[in-house]
């Protein structure tokens, strides 16, 4: 068995806050295979943006560290490179889709210009060969006459084509790794389906993996093999995709699920009540207590869920959920 292409074992990402230093990621394990794609799924404030920015090397200066585990890419340790090596790999070989492309674009450079700065930092590209790919790279995410287009500033463009100059910056160098940082946010659904389609169709020709950060559970059913559930800075629940939405094993999971009218249309043949999590993520201070975080909002909750952290428990074909009650649902 080939090693996997991104490996995460037991990260611990702190933030220093006004009150004292909170683990905003715990124990945090995952892997990723070459040209595999995985989603991150939960609510806002549950940690699945910095879990990405702790792989790119872009947590907040003096406020973000990485205070225990590994973060393993292509044999390389990521965790103790320096700054020339993480600014090598970024945009290169690990590229990312930032959540909304018009606060990461520039307003004042044509996406031209942006796109060609890429390939002129990480391939060597004169000005006029990178310039003639970015022209490439803009028919490739299909915006019509990209020839004239890539004259056009971030504002001249729609928010879908702005998405689309954002996976054409992300793709430039090919990189073995895409993280995808809620890529259709403020799209209307028909954008965010030919954005799917787009990214599927790249990933098919490219072979490059895919790393979906979400809070979508129907964008998880459309893109991911496998899917990492978290909660609270900690990895609730992880496995394929299909298993996991026919048998969830972790209240939370199941309660994300049970939001989705699509997915819950496919898994009821008669008709069903859609319901909500009740409550809210806890704050930042209580992340790494030693309970279930979501036990305040859990309709399974005990007093062994009050007085320790559940254990993994894990079933078959890589299926694992960190609930006490697991077996029961």
């Amino acid at each position: 068995m080939s090693e996997p292409l991104l490996k995460v074992q037991n990260l611990r990402i702190e933030l220093s806050l006004r009150d004292g230093i909170a683990p905003v990621i715990d124990d945090l394990s995952f892997e990723l295979g070459a040209g595999e794609s995985i989603s991150f799924v939960g609510e806002s404030g549950c940690g699945k943006s910095m879990t990405a920015l702790g792989i790119m090397g872009l947590l907040p200066e003096k406020v973000g560290r990485i205070a225990s585990g590994t973060i393993t890419f292509d044999g390389e340790e990521l965790t103790t490179v320096t700054q020339k090596r993480l600014r090598a790999i970024r945009g290169n070989e690990i590229s990312m889709i930032f959540q909304e492309p018009m606060t990461s674009l520039n307003p004042v450079y044509t996406v031209g210009e942006q796109i060609a700065e890429v390939l002129r930092a990480h391939q060597g590209l004169s000005k006029s060969a990178a310039w003639n790919c970015a022209i490439e790279l803009l028919d490739a995410v299909r915006i019509p006459n990209a020839r004239r287009r890539v004259s056009d500033y971030p504002f001249q463009m729609s928010g879908g084509q702005r998405q689309r100059v954002m996976i054409a910056i992300a793709l430039a160098c090919e990189p073995k790794i895409l993280i995808a940082d809620e890529p259709t946010t403020a799209l209307d659904v028909t954008v965010q389906a030919e954005i799917f389609d787009l990214l599927n169709e790249l990933k098919r020709q490219t072979g490059t993996a895919i790393i979906m950060i979400t809070h979508d559970m129907g964008a998880v059913a459309e893109m991911a093999e496998r899917m990492i559930v978290m909660y609270a800075g900690r990895n609730a629940e992880q496995g394929p995709v299909e298993q996991i939405i026919d048998h969830p094993r972790h209240p939370y999971t199941k309660g994300l699920i049970s939001c989705v009218p699509h997915i819950m249309a496919t898994l009821n043949d008669e008709r069903y009540e859609l319901t909500e999590i009740a409550g809210i993520v806890p704050p930042l201070r209580e992340f790494g207590q030693d309970r279930c975080l979501f036990a305040s909002r859990c309709n399974m909750v005990s007093q062994k869920c009050l007085d320790k952290r559940p254990p993994e428990a894990i079933f078959g074909d890589g299926q694992r959920a960190a609930c006490w009650h697991a077996g029961a649902i």
